[in-house]
């Protein structure tokens, strides 16, 4: 298997966007008519801490499934080999990917509906290997 990358929805990421300029302008209004109040500049630190996130986002995807692992891209990273792998549920829209050490929850609300239909196809996969 290639590496696979399955998407976030594309509103999903525009409501990172828009955040972070809602905060910019909040910001820049503040900082504009009261320029010595340093609780103004919290704003611009929101602001770029959404954008970092909405660039961190755009860049990675949520899932990436490897010729050996499945890694949910945040942050903190979260990865479980394919090899350790002992179970894959489904609790609503939810997927569980568990093994011995560690557990992966995957919110589907959060991937691209043609992202799903790959990740779906991918679970069938590994539910016949197994």
């Amino acid at each position: 298997m290639e590496k696979i990358k399955i998407r976030y929805k594309r509103m999903h990421l525009r409501w990172k966007f828009i955040f972070g300029l809602f905060w910019l302008i909040l910001g820049a209004i503040s900082i504009t008519n009261n320029p010595e109040n340093y609780f103004n500049y919290g704003y611009l630190i929101a602001s770029l801490f959404y954008f970092v996130n909405y660039f961190f986002k755009s860049k990675n995807q949520y899932l990436t499934f490897d010729n050996d692992s499945i890694t949910l891209n945040n942050f903190i990273s979260q990865r479980i080999s394919l090899a350790d792998l002992n179970q894959i549920k489904k609790d609503g829209r939810n997927y569980i990917f568990q093994s011995e050490k560690s557990e992966l929850r995957i919110n589907t609300r959060l991937i691209d509906k043609n992202s799903l239909k790959d990740l779906k196809v991918i679970l069938k996969n590994l539910n016949t290997k197994n």
